[in-house]
C-alpha cells in the first residue's frame, strides 16, 4: 500500500533532492510537493524559524507532513552571518555580497546547517539537524545547485564547490543529506514497529 508524505516548500531544487532520497530509501512512499507559502520569521535559530514554520500550515496541509530550513553560515569574519537570513540575503545581494564582504580576507570558515520538522499524524513535531562544515571559495564556481552553492567548498569536496558536484554527489554529504537521513531513521523506526506512519 503506497503512503503519502508530503514536502510543504516553494523550492523546485528542495523538492528535487529531498524526493530522491526518501523514494530511494522507502518506494512505497509518495513525496508529494505542497506548494504553500511558510511565513517567515526573525529568530536566533533554525530550529525557532522550522518550529515556526510547520506549524502555521497546521490547518492547510495533511499530515504527516514536514518542511526543511536552511542556512548558510559564514563564522569568524561574519559570526554565523547571513544564518537565519540567508534567504533574504540571497535575494538581496546574493553570494556576490558575501564575497565582497570577505574581499581578501584568509578567514573563509563556514558552514551550511539543515533543519527539518515534521509533523506526525499524533500532530508532535521532531526537529532533526544536518552540518556540512567547509569554507567560502574566492570566486563563484559551478553550475549545478541552487542558493550559495557556488561560494561553498566543504572539508569533504576539498577544491570544489557544491556547485560543481552533481545532484547526486551532493546528496552524499549535504547538510539537507544529513537531516534528511535523520528523518529516514526515524521514518524506518517508526514504520517497522506501528506499520504505518
Amino acid at each position: 500500500m503506497q503512503k503519502t508524505l508530503r514536502f510543504v516548500t516553494g523550492n523546485p531544487h528542495k523538492y528535487k533532492e529531498v524526493k530522491a532520497v526518501i523514494q530511494k530509501n522507502f518506494p512505497n512512499f509518495e513525496v508529494l510537493q505542497s506548494n504553500v507559502k511558510l511565513l517567515e520569521i526573525q529568530a536566533d535559530s533554525l530550529e525557532e524559524v522550522a518550529l515556526f514554520k510547520v506549524n502555521s500550515v497546521k490547518n492547510l496541509v495533511k499530515i504527516p507532513y514536514f518542511i526543511e530550513d536552511a542556512g548558510f553560515f559564514v563564522d569568524d569574519v561574519c559570526k554565523g552571518f547571513p544564518g537565519v537570513y540567508s534567504s533574504y540575503v540571497m535575494k538581496t545581494i546574493g553570494y556576490y555580497g558575501i564575497l565582497k564582504i570577505l574581499d581578501d580576507s584568509t578567514t573563509r570558515k563556514a558552514h551550511f546547517e539543515s533543519v527539518i520538522a515534521y509533523l506526525d499524524e499524533d500532530e508532535n513535531v521532531h526537529l532533526f539537524k544536518g552540518i556540512n562544515y567547509g569554507k567560502v571559495s574566492i570566486e563563484a564556481r559551478g553550475n549545478s545547485g541552487f542558493g550559495f552553492d557556488p561560494i561553498f567548498i566543504s572539508d569533504e569536496t576539498p577544491g570544489k564547490t557544491f556547485a560543481e558536484l552533481n545532484l547526486e554527489e551532493k546528496n552524499q554529504i549535504s547538510h539537507r543529506r544529513r537531516s534528511l537521513d535523520k528523518l529516514v531513521e526515524f521514518l524506518k523506526k517508526f514504520d517497522d514497529s506501528q506499520k504505518k506512519i
